[in-house]
């Protein structure tokens, strides 16, 4: 059995890879870094995802940080590769699969610097994705999290359906982003590349500011992937935080690669936690008229799921809500949690940090298909 190296032992240069360096510090444009940034991959299976996402971090410049890969009990040969090539990874292990949340709490836990990189394995980061991320987080104290913009790995002119330029959602609880609303992804002509505040960074490449999440906690574990994300981005805007998309940051992301986007199990997770992340972060007086109107939508994909041939789609709401009742109990529980931690700022205000609209209505009986198209409307 391989030794497997326990978070903390090592550091890594990202400027010139020579883990020989006994310097602590690196000095960019006045500045020094001091390996303030723990990049944590979850990761289950896929040696040829990770070693392309591997070999893209360690081309990472200007920024000193350290790499852990938290094995959610992979078995494939994925973690004796990381050992033979990259002996810079921190690698933890999980017994179990615990899922991107868990996962990424695990590592986060394990991690003890100010900022944490949350990267998805299927990602390819450019060699300056990480600076003006972490530039913008030391400049601002109110932004809790930040996402790089995200291009499609097999297309790249395209934004990714991801997180493409920044994570929005409606009133509604429908997530969309600048460059994707539901299928329809624009191509990147520079049109969003402005720093601006969005309602959610997206869970493929994030980084998050620790003191943040030491105020509003964790990852949703609950979720195990798909929506974990914005619940957490909602607790941060309930706390008083900004996040923020930074486009000069550019990843890649191929999407799907541990759980494609037409998986049975994705569209089920993907409507089912929606639902939950609702009644964790509404107020009741908001959820006593929202959360109807969701359920109305939700009635409405079914029916025109099965009306259009697609019953898969219609079985996936069937089963969500059979897969939301049985977790009432414990999704109370975590509402409980949840608005223990006194709001800084009115619902009214984070409501203004939302598409007030439908984002249904408006994409399929409007025909709006682009972001710019969206807000000339608001």
């Amino acid at each position: 059995m391989p030794k497997i190296r326990v978070p903390g032992q090592n550091w890594k240069d990202c400027v010139n890879c020579n883990l020989q360096t006994q310097s602590k510090h690196l000095e960019i444009d006045n500045r020094i870094f001091v390996s303030r940034v723990t990049v944590i991959i979850p990761h289950s299976n896929g040696e040829v995802i990770l070693f392309r996402c591997l070999s893209s971090l360690q081309k990472t410049k200007h920024v000193r940080f350290n790499t852990l890969l938290v094995n959610n009990a992979s078995t494939d040969r994925s973690i004796p590769m990381v050992l033979e090539k990259f002996p810079w990874v921190e690698i933890l292990h999980s017994s179990v699969n615990l899922g991107y949340a868990g996962g990424c709490n695990l590592g986060i836990k394990h991690s003890s610097t100010p900022y944490v990189a949350l990267l998805n394995n299927d990602t390819e980061v450019t060699p300056n994705w990480l600076l003006p991320l972490i530039e913008v987080l030391e400049k601002d104290q109110t932004i809790a999290g930040v996402q790089p913009k995200l291009l499609s790995l097999s297309d790249p002119t395209r934004f990714d359906y991801a997180g493409a330029c920044g994570g929005e959602m409606d009133i509604l609880g429908y997530p969309f982003a600048r460059g994707r609303i539901f299928n329809t992804v624009e191509k990147d002509q520079g049109q969003y590349d402005t720093v601006s505040d969005i309602f959610w960074a997206t869970g493929a490449a994030t980084v998050l500011r620790r003191s943040a999440l030491e105020q509003v906690g964790l990852l949703d574990e609950s979720f195990f992937a798909h929506m974990e994300e914005i619940d957490l981005n909602w607790r941060l805007h309930r706390a008083g935080y900004r996040i923020c998309v930074v486009p000069e940051s550019i990843v890649y992301h191929a999407g799907g690669g541990t759980l494609n986007e037409a998986h049975f199990r994705k569209m089920v997770l993907n409507h089912c936690n929606s639902m939950v992340m609702l009644l964790k972060n509404l107020s009741f007086p908001s959820l006593l008229w929202i959360f109807p109107l969701r359920v109305f939508f939700e009635v409405l994909t079914f029916l025109v799921g099965w009306a259009m041939g697609m019953p898969k789609r219609s079985v996936a709401v069937l089963v969500a809500f059979w897969k939301w009742m049985i977790r009432l109990p414990s999704v109370l529980q975590a509402r409980k949690r949840a608005w223990a931690i006194p709001n800084r700022v009115p619902e009214s205000q984070v409501f203004h940090r939302m598409y007030r609209g439908s984002i249904v209505l408006r994409y399929f009986l409007c025909r709006t298909k682009t972001y710019h198209e969206l807000i000339k409307h608001v």
